[in-house]
């Protein structure tokens, strides 16, 4: 077995393992949402805190609705006021007779305001609707912060931290650790000749795990090549199974229970069942470069996919690469060396991956040329094909190995054949002329 196999399989049964076990991403093994809580003043019954929240996920973002924030107080702590955020419920306030406290819940859930509602006092990163960015692809919308007014708390400024800190975002999936306390925040004020020192600083990290998020994988890959009929087809039942009457064009599927696929949208019928595709050409072989056609395919019926964004895991990204109809950026991630790509779509163009319809799928595509690597190139063995493809951050589901298409069988041996036919020939012809 070829050792690019070796690592095929390897890499498959990491992800295999993982479905059992709580592991982070090979692919952006420092991606975190992390939740800080800054102390920036003191009250005569608590103080006033920022909490931010900071997505240092590579490609994975957050979606509309946007994220939700929970967390648990231990001291009865109630939120008298919040600046750039809203907590969704305001529980019971009976026991406060004058000013009336913004929640007085024990366990509150903070959401985002949308840009509209932005007042003069809130903090800069507030009000997106609760979107955030992917780090690798836009850095300026990856944060997002709000100011809260904690009080009730009766003169024991001692402060103990919330616990039990929950993300959504929009959906499941996110794990947070306890709160620590950290080194209090230290930001750069007057024009970058001062620094100024919070008080306190509470911090938890949230993680995602694809496999607690879904309860099936939401898209798969296919393959293709110029030198080969074979075309390489997703997995059968990669994201579920179709029902047993195939002339159903429309199939509704409640089986992934995630943010991609809900129990109310219907999909095209198909023998993976996957809202979205995506297929790898190669369309040519030059001397020097190759070219391959990238196609994200939408079978959703009822859903578009806005800002989405394409990792794709190949050996041939180690050399230069010039992408037509996507934007593009190599993801530097350690173990793996500038192999693995980050495509996402252009403002106004192609940024919104559009629903099927009756008549055709909905689809963004591009065309990628590849430089060779004289020293390693081959096209033995499928190495021209991706490693691993994830959308929007979750892992796609890869054909087998033994299914890539290959070079035709018997390609060497009819080229010696063919050597050894004009030898004769030559040889012959050689012989006559003597005689």
């Amino acid at each position: 077995m070829d050792f690019r196999w070796c690592f095929q399989v390897t890499f498959m049964l990491l992800f295999a393992i993982c479905s059992f076990t709580d592991c982070y991403d090979p692919l952006d093994p420092n991606g975190n949402v992390t939740i800080t809580f800054d102390t920036l003043q003191w009250t005569n019954d608590g103080y006033v805190a920022r909490v931010s929240i900071q997505n240092y996920y590579q490609y994975r973002q957050v979606d509309k609705p946007g994220w939700k924030l929970g967390f648990t107080w231990t001291n009865n702590e109630v939120i008298w006021s919040i600046s750039g955020a809203i907590a969704t419920h305001r529980g019971n306030c009976s026991s406060f007779k004058d000013e009336i406290p913004h929640c007085c819940m024990q366990t509150p859930e903070i959401v985002d305001l949308m840009p509209d509602s932005r007042s003069p006092n809130s903090p800069e990163n507030c009000c997106r609707g609760g979107l955030l960015s992917a780090s690798a692809i836009n850095p300026t919308q990856a944060s997002s912060s709000f100011d809260i007014v904690v009080g009730n708390l009766k003169g024991n400024l001692s402060t103990n931290m919330p616990v039990n800190v929950t993300l959504l975002a929009p959906g499941g999936g996110y794990t947070c650790s306890p709160i620590q306390e950290t080194q209090p925040t230290v930001s750069l004020v007057d024009g970058g000749i001062r620094d100024e020192q919070v008080f306190r600083t509470w911090k938890s990290t949230c993680t995602y795990s694809t496999y607690l998020a879904n309860k099936t994988p939401v898209c798969c890959v296919s393959l293709s090549t110029f030198y080969s009929p074979q075309i390489t087809t997703c997995p059968q039942c990669s994201c579920g199974c179709r029902p047993a009457n195939k002339n159903t064009l429309s199939c509704i599927s409640g089986s992934s229970g995630s943010e991609f696929v809900t129990a109310s949208d219907a999909l095209r019928c198909t023998d993976h069942m996957c809202p979205l595709r995506v297929h790898w050409h190669i369309k040519t072989n030059y001397i020097d470069h190759w070219r391959v056609k990238l196609t994200v395919t939408n079978l959703n019926y009822n859903r578009n996919y806005s800002n989405w964004n394409l990792v794709v895991h190949h050996p041939g990204f180690s050399q230069p690469a010039t992408t037509y109809s996507f934007n593009t950026t190599l993801l530097h991630t350690a173990g793996i060396s500038d192999d693995v790509a980050l495509f996402w779509g252009i403002d106004y163009y192609n940024r919104e991956l559009l629903n099927a319809n009756k008549d055709q799928v909905g689809s963004v595509s591009t065309e990628i040329l590849l430089a060779k690597d004289h020293k390693t190139f081959t096209l033995h063995n499928g190495w021209a094909l991706p490693r691993t493809i994830y959308f929007s951050g979750e892992n796609c589901v890869m054909p087998s190995p033994d299914t890539y298409p290959m070079l035709p069988n018997g390609t060497s041996t009819r080229r010696r054949l063919h050597n050894l036919i004009l030898f004769i020939i030559i040889y012959l012809n050689f012989k006559l002329l003597r005689f």
